[in-house]
This record gives C-alpha cells, sequence and structure tokens, in this order.
C-alpha cells in the first residue's frame, strides 16, 4: 500500500509544480523523466545495494573522521568550559563546521573541488540537456552553501533571464552546504543526509524545469572556468577566509536557533493559553496530509508534520533538534523520510538569503528574485517532498 501513495505523492509533487509553471508549453519531459529515473536509480543503489550501503558507511565514517579532527581545535579552545559527560549543542555540532568550512576552503584553492564538480556538471549537462551553468550550480551546490554557490556563477548571472535565474535560485535553496552536514550526522542518520544532498542536486532541476522551464534555443550556453572559482590568494588566505565563514555561520545558526525556538515556544505558550492547543499541533495538522502522501504511516503524520512545518517557518537545525528526541517512538520509515526532508536550506529565511546574494551581484537581478521569493520557496518544498517521498519508496 505504502508503494502507492509514495507514486501517488510523486505524481501530487509533480503536478503542483506543473500548477505555478510559467511557460506550460516550453516544458521538456524527456530531460525531467531522465533524472526522475536518475534519482530512483540513485536512491536504490545507495539504500538497497550491499556496495551502495558500504559506501555510505565509508563516506559517513569519513565525516566523523572529520569531527573527530575538529575537536583537537574545539578542545584546545573550549576545554574546561564543558563539564564531563556534557554534550552541548553548540560545541559538538557547531564549532566543527569552522574546521570543516575550511578544509572545503583549501581544497577550493588547490582546485581538487572546483575540477570534480565541473565534470559532474558537465555529465549532468550532457545527460539531461540542461545549460551547463544550471548544472554546474546543482552540483556546487552541494558542496557549499546557497551564497558561496551562487557567488561562484556570478559572471554569468546578469546574463540570465528570468526562468534561468529561477533555477540557479532554487537549486542553492534546495541545497545544504557540505561544510555543516557533519553536524547533521551527530543527531540524524546519516544515510539519509547523504541521500537527501545527492536527490536534492536533481530535485531542484526537476522541479526548476516544470515551474520555470527553458527555451534551449534562447540559451546560449557558456563555459565555466575553473580559475574564476579560486577567489583565495593562497594556502594560508583559504583556511583563514574557510575558517572565518564557518565562524560566521557557527554564529549566525545559534543566534536564529536561539530567537526561532524561543519564538516558536513563546508562540506555543499563547496559542495553548487560548485555544486550548498547542501551535506544534495545530502545524502537525496543517501538514499531517503531506506527511501521508509522502509515505509515512497515517499514525506518525503528526509528529512529523509539525516537525516538517518548524523547518519551514524556522530552519533545518531548529527542526532537527525538535525531531531528534521523537525518533526513538518512530518508526524507520518516517525517520528516513523526515531526515530526508529535513536535508536542504529551503526555509522562509533562505528567501532573503538568497535575495541578499543576488542583491550583492547585480541590483536589478535581485528585484526579479523578489518578485519569485515565495514560488521558489513553494518550488523548495516541493523538491524536499519528491526527495523524501523517493526515499520512502526504498524503506
Amino acid at each position: 500500500m505504502h508503494y502507492f501513495i509514495s507514486i501517488l505523492g510523486i505524481i501530487i509533487v509533480l503536478a503542483i509544480a506543473w500548477g505555478i509553471s510559467n511557460k506550460k508549453k516550453s516544458i521538456r519531459y524527456q530531460p525531467i523523466l531522465i533524472m526522475i529515473l536518475g534519482q530512483l536509480l540513485l536512491t536504490w543503489f545507495m539504500l538497497g545495494t550491499t556496495v551502495g550501503l558500504n559506501s555510505i558507511q565509508f563516506v559517513s565514517g569519513g565525516f566523523a573522521k572529520l569531527i573527530d579532527y575538529a575537536k583537537t581545535g574545539v578542545d584546545f579552545v573550549v576545554g574546561g568550559w564543558v563539564p564531563a559527560g556534557g554534550v552541548p549543542f553548540f560545541v559538538t555540532a557547531l564549532m566543527p563546521i569552522i574546521f570543516t568550512s575550511a578544509l572545503l576552503s583549501l581544497l577550493n584553492h588547490i582546485k581538487i573541488l572546483p575540477i570534480v564538480i565541473k565534470y559532474i556538471g558537465g555529465f549532468v549537462s550532457k545527460a539531461t540537456g540542461l545549460p551547463k551553468v544550471e548544472s554546474f550550480n546543482a552540483v556546487n551546490s552541494v558542496f557549499f552553501g546557497q551564497s558561496e554557490a551562487l557567488l561562484a556563477i556570478k559572471n554569468h548571472l546578469p546574463k540570465m533571464e528570468k526562468n534561468r535565474l529561477f533555477i540557479v535560485c532554487l537549486s542553492a535553496m534546495s541545497s545544504v552546504s557540505a561544510s555543516i552536514i557533519a553536524s547533521y550526522m551527530t543527531i540524524i542518520p546519516a544515510e539519509y543526509v547523504l541521500s537527501g544532498m545527492m536527490l536534492n542536486m536533481l530535485g531542484g532541476l526537476i522541479i526548476g524545469s516544470i515551474a520555470a522551464p527553458i527555451e534551449k534555443e534562447t540559451v546560449k550556453d557558456e563555459a565555466i572556468k575553473i580559475d574564476e572559482l579560486v577567489t583565495t590568494n593562497n594556502v594560508f588566505d583559504a583556511i583563514s577566509a574557510g575558517a572565518l565563514d564557518g565562524g560566521k555561520v557557527v554564529l549566525i545558526v545559534s543566534a536564529m536557533l536561539v530567537a526561532y525556538l524561543g519564538l516558536l515556544d513563546l508562540l506555543d505558550g499563547i496559542v495553548s493559553a487560548i485555544a486550548g492547543i498547542s501551535m506544534t499541533n495545530i502545524l502537525g495538522y496543517v501538514f499531517s496530509p503531506i506527511a501521508f502522501i509522502m509515505g509515512i504511516p497515517a499514525n506518525e503524520t503528526l509528529q512529523a508534520g509539525s516537525v516538517m512545518a518548524t523547518k519551514l517557518l524556522a530552519n533545518e537545525f531548529a527542526a532537527i533538534l525538535k525531531f531528534q528526541p521523537m525518533m526513538e517512538k518512530l518508526s524507520a520509515r518516517t525517520i528516513g523520510i523526515v531526515s530526508t526532508f529535513l536535508t536542504s536550506f529551503g526555509a522562509v529565511g533562505s528567501i532573503g538569503i538568497i535575495s541578499g546574494t543576488i542583491q550583492a551581484i547585480d541590483g536589478a537581478k535581485a528585484k526579479e528574485v523578489s518578485k519569485f521569493g515565495l514560488k521558489m520557496l513553494l518550488a523548495s518544498i516541493l523538491v524536499s517532498i519528491l526527495s523524501g517521498t523517493i526515499v520512502g519508496l526504498f524503506l
């Protein structure tokens, strides 16, 4: 039965994307079908084969090792602050981001990541027929945050028409940064974090190609120059820049969590006092139909729906922290689907982040982004729903 519900969920997601499309006659269905097939094969490989599961275990083990290395610097800085046996979120999950961000910046400077990203993006472009810039941006978004991914193609953005701009912004919003996924993995299962990253890469292109289709004959495809992607002067500059960027992320995430979690708790108290039902339960009821079509068991849709709503209104970290104590009482299917759904930046606050980034590059394009901001948010939710639903097919 859950197979039927999940397939129906995929159809509903694609139908909604079609419904919000601004050029329905220009939709090219062949690339979309190729990417959906790619998502299914990728999920089957990662979650349904011994080689795939071993690969995920190997990669997640690598990230766990990175966290261990990060602890060397973290312990030196905050050693003695944390009581024995204590595991404060700021220290164990957030501060290692500084180390992983510095490492990514170093790999980018010595051109390892740009070369890998360029050729994977080239493969995606050839397989799907999508422009190289959009394909590169989708792959680049897997490794870097939404702002950094857009800055990497800043020379191409001023020449993009509205639909191409929509697709690259959607890919950025639907992604997560490789510098913070190790933090996710300390809370939710690594296999679903990694699955979510890969599926969202294709999902952003799928939903974007339906909601804002590109007329291929009007696109003058442009080559990606690796030298444009390296903005640091030397190795030490790269490490310093990466560490500072990571530090900013830690402080921003910390501030957002303090604000959003406190405000959500405040709203919960106010609504409970007035209506006799918590805000969490109300949000759970609103989002429970979505959870159901994703393949989540009916008796767990309320809890899942409340977590999904928290992610939309606050951010993925707030939702992950809310989800953590629930997991021991939920089924493996629900844990897998919700964990995949949470692995993206798609939230209300991301509209401002992306608009601000584009504003720094091209003010005229920023006005276009502000006009399709809500549509982009809806599309990013569809990407997360699609990824979670596809994972549910294999659980």
